[in-house]
C-alpha cells in the first residue's frame, strides 16, 4: 500500500490542524520529543486515548544507565545488551544509547521525575539501584515498582504546561498523507488523515515533520501486558507509506504476568527477580536451574521459554513468583503497587507466591530508523518501541525500553532542529472523501475478526513456533486482510476498524519475518530450525508498491 491520497470534497466539511512538528504518540518518547522541540518551534502531540493511556504508564521496572561508576561502567552496559540481543545487535546503536544514557536520565531528573534515593555509609544521599534479568550490575534508576507512571506524568505536566505544544486527545492517525506517486518518486510527507473519536469526523494535520511514537504491537496477541492501545498503528502507517521494517520475529513475551482472573494484564515487575524472588512449579519446587546457569536472572526470551515448557509438560495454568521468603517491609517498600493491586483479589505477596503466565509484552522489530530516529522518508521520524534502531536484537534486555525512548527523541529532535528552517512549504492536503461509505451495521465482523486474529497469532506465532503454524497463520491473515478491504472501502472508519486493519497488518508482517528466519535466536524459537545459524543479520521486509485508494 503506498502513501494514501483522496479525492478533493467541500473543504468545510474538513478540519484542519497545522504544526511545525506533528507527534503521533504520547508516551515517554513522544512527550520527550515535544519538550525538547518546543522552546524552538509548535509541536503537536495527537494521543489515540487520553495522554496517560499508554504502555509507558504501565512500566514497573526502571531505567537502565551507568551512574555507579565506580562498579560499573559504558562497556559493562554494552555488553550485556549484546548477550542479551543474541548476536543480532547493532554494536554501534548499543554503543550510542548505553553512552548517552546518563545525561538523558540527567534531563528526566532535571523533569521532575522522582526517582527512589538512598544513603550511602557516609550517610550521602544517592540514587537506589536495582539490578533486573541480564543485567551484571545495579544500574536501574526507579520509582519503587512503578517508574513508568512517575515517568509519564511528569512528562504530562511540563508539556501541559508549554505554551508550544498542542495536545490532540481521543484522536486515531489513520494514515500518513503524501504526493498521489510519493511512494514511487519521492521521499516527503505532507500530512496526516487522523479520527477525531469524540466528534466522530476525519481531520487533517499539515508539519514541516512528523514523528511516529505510537509504540508497540502487543495487542496482535491473545494475552498481553499492554494497554488497548498497543495495536501496531506506526508500524503499518509507516509500511503503508513505503517505510522497511526490521526484525518483526521478536516479539518479546514477560515472563510474569499476574493469572488471576479480577487482575487480567498486570504484569509483576522483572524487578522482582531481581530483589531475590524465586521461580516455582505448582508443588513449590524451582527449575530455573534446569535451564540455565543464571536462574531467575537470565533475560526474558529464556524464562518465557521455561515457564512454557513447564506449564506445558505439566499441563499446568500458571506456574508461581515467590518472594515471600523476603522481609515483609522490605516487599512492601520495593513493590507497593504490586502488593496493594494482588492484596485487592486476595494474595498477600509477603505470604503466599503470585500465579504467572507469560505475556506478549514487547516488539523488538519496527520501523527501520536511523541513529537520528529518521525513517526511509526525509521528514519522518520513529522513535521508541515502533522503531528498530539495532539496539535490541533478537530480545530486548530489561530496562533498556524507556531508555531507548529518551535517548532517540533527542537525537530525533536535535535533528529536527537542524533542518527545520529549510524544510519546504507546507502544501494543501487531499480532504478525507466519505461520499462512497456507509455506516456498518455489521460490527459483529470486526469483532469476530479481532478475536480470531489474536487467537491464532498466540496459538501459531507464539513463544514456540513451527513452520505449518507459520503457514497456518499467514493463509488465515491473508483471508482476513481481504475481508478488512472489503470492509474498510465501504464503511466509515471507527476506532475498532482502525485498529484492526493496522494488526492486521502488523500480524502478516511478523509471521513472514518469522518464516523468513530459518533457526531459533533469542525471541524467534521454531521447533524446525532449532539450531543457531552462522553470522546471522537482521530480518529486513520491504514494502511493494499497492495501489489501494482509501475513502
Amino acid at each position: 500500500m503506498g502513501i494514501v491520497t483522496a479525492k478533493n470534497t467541500d473543504m468545510n466539511q474538513n478540519k484542519h490542524h497545522i504544526a511545525d512538528v506533528a507527534i503521533i504518540g504520547s508516551g515517554a518518547a513522544g512527550l520527550s520529543l515535544a519538550l525538547s522541540l518546543a522552546n524552538h518551534c509548535n509541536v503537536t502531540v495527537i494521543s489515540k486515548g487520553e495522554l496517560t493511556e499508554g504502555s509507558t504508564l504501565y512500566a514497573q521496572g526502571g531505567i537502565a544507565a551507568v551512574f555507579d561508576k565506580k562498579n560499573d561502567s559504558i562497556e559493562s552496559h554494552v555488553q550485556d545488551t549484546l548477550d542479551a540481543g543474541g548476536g543480532l545487535c547493532d554494536r554501534d546503536a548499543v554503543h550510542y544509547t548505553a553512552s548517552n544514557a546518563p545525561n538523558c536520565l540527567q534531563w528526566l531528573i532535571e523533569q521532575g521525575v522522582p526517582f527512589d534515593m538512598e544513603f550511602d555509609s557516609k550517610g550521602k544521599e544517592r540514587f537506589h539501584l536495582t539490578r533486573e534479568g541480564g543485567h551484571s550490575h545495579r544500574r536501574i534508576l526507579h520509582a519503587a515498582d512503578a517508574t513508568g507512571r512517575a515517568v509519564q506524568t511528569t512528562l504530562i505536566s511540563q508539556v501541559q504546561a508549554h505554551a508550544n505544544i498542542t495536545l490532540l486527545e481521543q484522536y486515531n492517525a489513520i494514515d500518513l498523507i503524501g504526493d498521489k506517486k510519493l511512494a514511487q518518486t519521492g521521499k516527503h510527507i505532507h500530512g496526516i488523515y487522523m479520527w477525531n473519536r469524540c466528534a466522530k469526523r476525519v481531520e487533517t494535520i499539515s508539519a514541516k515533520f512528523f514523528a511516529l511514537a505510537t509504540g508497540g504491537a502487543s495487542k496482535v496477541y491473545l494475552y498481553t501486558s499492554n494497554p488497548d492501545v498497543s495495536s501496531g498503528d506506526g508500524i503499518a502507517m509507516a509500511w503503508r507509506a513505503g517505510c522497511r521494517v526490521a526484525n518483526m520475529e521478536f516479539n518479546q513475551f514477560h515472563p510474569t504476568s499476574l493469572y488471576h482472573p479480577e487482575l487480567q494484564n498486570f504484569l509483576i515487575t522483572e524487578a522482582m527477580r531481581g530483589e531475590g524472588a524465586y521461580l516455582k512449579r505448582p508443588d513449590g519446587t524451582r527449575f530455573m536451574k534446569d535451564f540455565d546457569e543464571r536462574e531467575e536472572l537470565a533475560p526474558r526470551d529464556i524464562v518465557a521459554r521455561a515457564i512454557d515448557f513447564e506449564m506445558k509438560r505439566l499441563g499446568a495454568n500458571c506456574v508461581y513468583l515467590d518472594i515471600s521468603h523476603k522481609d515483609k517491609d522490605f516487599i512492601i517498600e520495593h513493590f507497593p503497587t504490586i502488593y496493594a493491586k494482588c492484596l485487592s483479589v486476595g494474595l498477600d505477596i509477603t505470604k503466599e507466591p503470585i500465579p504467572v503466565v507469560p505475556a506478549a509484552h514487547y516488539t523488538c522489530g519496527g520501523v527501520m530508523t536511523d541513529f537520528n530516529g529518521k525513517t526511509d522518508l526525509d521528514n519522518l521520524y520513529a522513535i521508541g518501541e515502533v522503531a528498530y534502531t539495532g539496539l535490541h536484537g533478537a530480545n530486548r534486555m530489561a530496562s533498556n525500553s524507556l531508555l531507548e525512548c529518551i535517548v532517540f527523541a533527542h537525537a530525533a529532535a536535535k535533528d529536527i532542529l537542524a533542518k527545520i528552517q529549510h524544510s519546504p512549504a507546507l502544501k494543501e492536503l487531499p480532504v478525507w472523501d466519505e461520499s462512497r461509505v456507509t455506516n456498518s451495521d455489521e460490527e459483529v465482523v470486526i469483532t469476530h475478526n479481532w478475536h480470531e486474529l489474536r487467537l491464532f497469532m498466540w496459538d501459531y506465532v507464539g513463544i514456540v513456533r513451527s513452520t505449518k503454524r507459520l503457514e497456518r497463520a499467514l493463509h488465515r491473515v491473508e483471508l482476513l486482510q481481504q475481508e478488512i478491504r472489503d470492509y474498510y472501502a465501504n464503511f466509515r472508519v471507527s476506532n475498532n476498524l482502525l485498529e484492526l486493519r493496522n494488526l492486521v497488518q502488523v500480524a502478516e508482517l511478523i509471521i513472514r519475518s518469522a518464516m523468513e528466519r530459518k533457526e531459533s535466536r533469542g525471541l524467534h524459537y521454531t521447533i524446525d530450525y532449532p539450531q543457531l545459524n552462522d553470522n546471522p543479520t537482521p530480518t529486513i521486509l520491504t514494502p511493494h508498491t499497492h495501489d489501494e485508494q482509501p475513502k
